[in-house]
């Protein structure tokens, strides 16, 4: 089975800081691979061995202090 890559458009990030918090919450959920956070479009990029629950993307995001918009 191949990795799953999926684009979310999160709100509220407007630095490297911001970017930082974004990774490192969602690098914890389990079978994520690599996130790419971009503050300047405001996308976060997930890798992951299997599809995501959106809810767990959810709450990590809202635990670093910012609001999930939806996929890209």
């Amino acid at each position: 089975m191949s990795n799953v890559t999926t684009v979310y458009q999160v709100t509220g990030m407007s630095c490297g800081h911001c970017e930082g918090a974004v990774t490192e919450e969602i690098s914890g959920i389990e079978g994520v691979l690599s996130v790419e956070a971009a503050a300047d479009t405001g996308t976060v990029t997930v890798t992951s061995a299997s599809p995501l629950d959106e809810g767990a993307v959810r709450a990590a995001v809202d635990e670093a202090g910012y609001e999930l918009a939806g996929r890209l």
